[in-house]
């Protein structure tokens, strides 16, 4: 009885290699020498928006680049195609180590922290003048991560037309932190020439990267419209019974300004939370008390009958608002230790 293996021919014969047989795997990536690099403008649910070369393009997250997170701001390289088209798809190979990193946590008793953006130059803490009215705390919470992140801070005043500035700049005028009151509405852009404290702001924000912070309500979505006319960015109201606004902006977005540079969007905050920042390095962050403190005996909480900067502000050396100051030093140090 004849089979199929009487006529057996050994060159028919497929062997399939086992383990021992197959090509060793390597652990070296490829070098990427011609990725191009470019600043992430955008992220939406794992897809990048990159400015290259002055067009925009969109990207995906690479095996090279692993579980590292990457937000607006940060410097990437890329490769495959960066042409920019409506069905382009490039990818993301390496992610450029991070100049300033800005965060924030979701409460001072969170030491999660939530990185915002990275790389920026200035962080510009909006504070309207009124409806809603202005919160210093608030601005000492962005003045101290401001400094954390080495960026240099910038006040800026919407809705001056409602309130003097002066008693709010006044409180920051030891720290010398520069301040800009603008008076905008949603038509703002369409001026000529644009108003002047408007024109003030972009000399400030001139071949910046400048983040914008401010809690809902304040008009920095109407700002950056009239900063940046083609943005179009949506506006919300304030609540008449809660003082608060509505969210409009949902996520951080790069733009660029017409005579350079970039100011970031980022949604209202209710709150801005110092749990990833050190409470000892606090008082730091504060420099009209700062020098106070070094006469402070050693472990001092800076909320003792010891600590020496009740004395440092009762003569006079923390300027008129040393006293204001010093509370709002000691409200922080209490939401963050939970004393």
């Amino acid at each position: 009885m004849s089979g199929r293996y009487d006529h057996y021919d050994e060159d028919r014969v497929r062997v399939r290699p086992g383990r021992h047989n197959s090509r060793p795997r390597t652990k070296d990536r490829p070098a990427h020498a011609d990725a191009e690099v470019g600043m992430v403008t955008g992220v939406d649910r794992g897809r990048y928006t990159v400015a290259l070369g002055g067009r925009s393009v969109t990207a995906m997250r690479a095996r090279e680049v692993g579980r590292r997170r990457i937000v607006v701001g940060d410097r990437v390289a890329m490769v495959g195609d960066t042409a920019g088209g409506a069905d382009s798809l490039a990818r993301i190979v390496r992610v450029a180590e991070r100049s300033t990193v800005l965060r924030r946590s979701a409460d001072d008793t969170d030491r999660v922290e939530r990185v915002i953006v990275a790389g920026a130059d200035q962080l510009a803490i909006v504070t309207a003048l009124a409806d809603p009215e202005p919160r210093p705390r608030m601005i000492d919470r962005c003045l101290v991560a401001a400094y954390d992140a080495g960026l240099e801070p910038l006040l800026v005043l919407t809705k001056a037309d409602l309130a003097d500035p002066q008693p709010l700049t006044q409180q920051y005028a030891d720290l010398a932190v520069p301040s800009v009151a603008v008076t905008v509405g949603p038509r703002a852009h369409e001026a000529h020439p644009p108003p002047e404290d408007l024109a003030r702001l972009r000399e400030r924000l001139a071949e910046q990267i400048t983040v914008l912070v401010g809690h809902s309500g304040v008009g920095k979505s109407t700002l950056v419209n009239a900063l940046i006319p083609s943005a179009d960015r949506a506006t919300g109201l304030v609540n008449d019974v809660t003082g608060r606004g509505r969210h409009t902006s949902t996520s951080a977005v790069a733009l660029p300004l017409g005579d350079g540079g970039w100011v970031v969007d980022t949604p209202g905050v209710r709150s801005f939370g110092l749990g990833h920042v050190d409470p000892a390095t606090f008082v730091e962050h504060f420099e009209d008390l700062a020098p106070g403190a070094a006469d402070c005996p050693r472990g001092c909480s800076h909320d003792e009958p010891d600590c020496a900067l009740d004395a440092y502000v009762e003569a006079g050396h923390a300027g008129p608002n040393g006293r204001a100051r010093l509370d709002s030093l000691r409200r922080l140090l209490h939401s963050r230790t939970g004393d």
